[in-house]
């Protein structure tokens, strides 16, 4: 599911461009501070209507710019064309077209266009907070389960109208049935989803993982975020005087998380930070060949930012030999292309561009 030609205007510094990418490997070089980074932020924009460097909108539109805007031409898995475009403005505002027509969800656009960034800060995910984890089991969910996003959202608002009753202080029992049924049923869907997409996804993570490190110790377990012995219902009911007191809901689905363990430990405890980037690309990589294997209507496309500065040579031939093998779009950004260049075989499409002060021209 490539994208096929793409057109960026008015993001950060790039200047207006239309690029047509390889179908396998597009390597965009530049020095710090040219743009490259920009580019690969473009089609995140596109992908997922937001910036993965910046939780503002501010930054991201060009000065003296009201809007960006992200157009791409892709072709679908069953062989067909697709044109999604998003154009995002200074107030938050958003406009999205898929095919020419105006959509208002932005989970339309992550299904049509599934991304998996690589980059210095996916590294968080061992050490950062369990919703990071979430997340990223979330994506998978998202892309294999159909029903898993209303789900979901039944989940979300469940939730909210019981938090909001709890911090009204000392109320009636009765007043969270209503809520608690829903989120009880919704949330043992979603707890039923997870498990069964982490069941799939152990053995590609673990088959992966072997390729770029060899870790026999390393566990994956996934925690539900509640007492395992108990369902959801009862411990709701048992723990209602101590949600009152805090103000909101303690355990459930919204507090599930994905362990890694050494030999019993924290993995990020007792990996080097060189081998916590090994496992957070491995489980990314690995999503990418469920997705696959599970005969998805999309593939992944893979943004790698700055991969030569965060991994030796050799571990990152074995990352870029995994990336080839998967036959997925990939764009990866570097200072010096010299470094990438050598990484494929000779019948990969490979195509290379380089940045500089915000321009961007295709080298080969």
């Amino acid at each position: 599911m490539p994208l096929k030609r793409l057109t960026v205007t008015a993001v950060r510094n790039l200047h207006p461009v239309t690029l047509h990418p390889s179908p396998r490997i597009n390597i965009i070089s530049g020095a710090n501070g040219s743009g490259k980074t920009s580019l690969l932020e473009a089609i995140h924009i596109l992908g997922l209507a937001r910036s993965f460097r910046s939780t503002r909108l501010q930054p991201v539109i060009q000065h003296g710019q009201d809007a960006c805007t992200v157009f791409a031409e892709l072709v679908l898995s069953n062989g067909l064309a697709c044109s999604i475009g998003i154009t995002r403005g200074k107030q938050a505002d958003y406009q999205i077209r898929i095919d020419g027509q105006t959509v208002r969800s932005t989970a339309q656009l992550a299904e049509t266009l599934p991304l998996q960034l690589i980059n210095p800060d996916s590294f968080r995910l061992l050490e950062g907070a369990p919703k990071q984890r979430r997340q990223y089991l979330d994506w998978g969910v998202f892309h294999v389960e159909h029903q898993f996003l209303p789900v979901w959202q039944r989940l979300q608002k469940s939730l909210k109208q019981r938090n909001s009753l709890l911090r009204r202080g000392r109320i009636q029992r009765s007043m969270l049935v209503p809520w608690e049924t829903e989120l009880v049923s919704a949330g043992e869907r979603i707890d039923d989803f997870r498990r069964s997409y982490l069941l799939r996804l152990k053995p590609v993570f673990e088959e992966i993982l072997a390729r770029l490190l060899p870790l026999d110790d390393l566990t994956l377990s996934y925690y539900r975020g509640w007492d395992k012995e108990r369902g959801l219902a009862q411990v709701l009911d048992d723990q209602f005087e101590r949600d009152s007191q805090l103000g909101y809901t303690q355990s459930g689905p919204q507090r599930a998380d994905l362990r890694l363990r050494v030999k019993g430990m924290n993995a990020v405890d007792i990996l080097s930070r060189g081998q916590q980037k090994l496992v957070v690309c491995a489980l990314k990589i690995a999503q990418g060949y469920l997705l696959r294997q599970l005969g998805a209507s999309q593939e992944s496309v893979f943004l790698v930012d700055d991969l030569p500065s965060e991994l030796d040579e050799r571990h990152r031939r074995a990352l870029c030999s995994l990336l080839e093998d998967l036959q997925c779009q990939v764009f990866i950004s570097c200072v010096d292309d010299q470094q990438m260049q050598d990484c494929w075989k000779n019948d990969t499409p490979l195509s290379m561009f380089h940045v500089e002060h915000g321009r961007i021209v295709q080298t080969e």
